[in-house]
């Protein structure tokens, strides 16, 4: 049968393979977003972790000067890795941090610990020292 100078049925998916190009290229931007969205997220998480760690070695550094100068070398290391330093706080030798980092909309917050090892189980002490002589 003809219809209008064609075959019937002929013209009737005409185009749709640009609907489905179009479906596809908008889920690939979806996809996309999601990889960067999620991306960001990591970036501030390793921000803070990594100012974090750097501010609490600092505290720990100056921890025997007392809490104020321990706690001002954490705030003015966490600055320069663009953190900010959420809770600083000095027991004895003992140094605790938390720093906030911002990357994008995402905010994230970690907590580091530093000060000196523990007593080394056994005789020899810990590696790289000596022996305690009796």
């Amino acid at each position: 049968m003809r219809h209008g100078g064609r075959a019937a049925g002929v013209g009737g998916d005409r185009g749709s393979a640009s609907v489905w190009a179009a479906m596809a290229a908008g889920a690939l931007c979806v996809v996309f977003a999601a990889v960067l969205a999620l991306g960001q997220a990591v970036a501030a998480r390793h921000r803070a972790g990594g100012a974090a760690d750097l501010a609490v070695l600092a505290a720990a550094d100056r921890a025997l000067r007392g809490s104020g100068p321990a706690c001002d070398a954490a705030v003015q290391v966490a600055r320069e890795q663009r953190a900010e330093v959420v809770r600083c706080v000095v027991h004895g030798e003992i140094a605790d941090v938390t720093a906030r980092a911002r990357f994008g909309p995402y905010v994230t917050e970690v907590r580091a610990r530093a000060g000196p090892p523990e007593a080394w189980p056994g005789p020899a002490g810990p590696p790289g020292r000596p022996a305690a002589v009796p």
